[in-house]
């Protein structure tokens, strides 16, 4: 089957699908969301894949299931998940994806904002929506929230959607949902990076439950080291540290205006890149340093198994990016 942009895609069959991830078994899971539970799975031809796999529809997500389609039908980009094909013979439809550290990411989404044609705006930028392979390399995934940028007011308005922690106050408060609300919600992610803490932690007590907002007061009281995770910790690298808190900062302006545009995030996380590139903690890794890193520090909240061909999201290896974010 063939999009309207004459990107081919293929209709699997139920079977396959069951076959791929084991009858979708538990251990096969890489993520859920409002709208299903997102598998890791391998084709016959040894691909590995990502399965999405939709909760009972109704007929608005029956209509989101169709944009998603649309919409990663005519993305193109190493960063961005590839649409391999769709179930339809079952109740409710299935989305068969390829999943291909926080600069690549922010270029994924720089892309969709400025490259796509039309515009892209993703909707619901989380941890667990950016894929890592077996490469490590990155992948931003779950295209159910997105949308075409609106070409003008009346279109700017859409049903509020996506994952508390990571909603742009003012898209909650306007229901306009524009390409400075994916920022807010990366810049979420960029402190899980500094501080491989979770977004919302309902453990936790008054300011410290909204990472944001726990951020957001330590750095306006000179505290940024006591929520910084361990590992990152040193006084060679605290400089540049401290820019990429102020990067994050930037995106978590409450007003969307006062906020960079994505493209901007991507460029001065590539240099912030460049210059880790000059100090020890920023030098080449091993592959045993580097699963070590997936793994995480003793204070982790995050534990992952790490295997050939699995695909781990950000939210299981949450500082890999500030070790490495090209």
């Amino acid at each position: 089957m063939k999009s309207k942009q004459g990107l081919s895609f293929k209709l699997f069959t139920k079977a396959e699908l069951e076959e791929a991830t084991d009858n979708f078994a538990e251990r096969n899971v890489i993520g859920k969301g409002g709208y299903g539970t997102v598998y890791k799975g391998t084709l016959k031809d040894n691909r590995s894949v990502a399965i999405k796999k939709c909760k009972l529809v109704s007929e608005r997500q029956e209509k989101e299931f169709g944009k998603e389609m649309l919409i990663l039908s005519q993305i193109n980009h190493r960063n961005v998940v590839k649409l391999y094909g769709c179930c339809l013979e079952v109740e409710v439809p299935m989305l068969v994806d390829a999943p291909e550290d926080a600069h690549e990411a922010a270029e994924a989404l720089a892309y969709l904002h400025s490259w796509a044609s039309p515009p892209i705006i993703h909707g619901d930028v989380k941890s667990a929506n950016i894929l890592i392979d077996e490469d490590y390399t990155v992948k931003v995934s779950d295209f159910g929230a997105s949308t075409l940028a609106p070409t003008d007011e009346a279109q700017f308005v859409t049903f509020v959607q996506g994952t508390y922690g990571y909603l742009d106050p003012e898209y909650m408060q306007t229901s306009k949902l524009t390409g400075k609300s994916d920022v807010y919600s990366f810049g979420v992610v960029i402190l899980e990076l500094l501080t491989c803490r979770k977004a919302m932690n309902l453990e936790a007590i008054d300011v410290e439950i909204n990472l944001s907002a726990h951020f957001l007061l330590a750095m306006s009281e000179s505290r940024l080291g006591e929520i910084l995770d361990e590992q990152i910790k040193g006084e060679e690298s605290m400089e540049l540290i401290e820019q990429v808190a102020e990067l994050a900062k930037q995106c978590l302006e409450m007003a969307s205006d006062k906020r960079p545009p994505m493209r901007e995030v991507a460029d001065e996380l590539e240099r912030f890149w460049n210059l880790s590139q000059h100090h020890p903690w920023g030098q080449e890794t091993s592959e045993e340093e580097l699963r070590a890193l997936l793994v995480g520090s003793p204070n982790s909240p995050f534990e992952i198994e790490i295997s050939n061909g699995a695909y781990l999201s950000m939210t299981d290896s949450a500082y890999l990016g500030v070790q490495s974010p090209r």
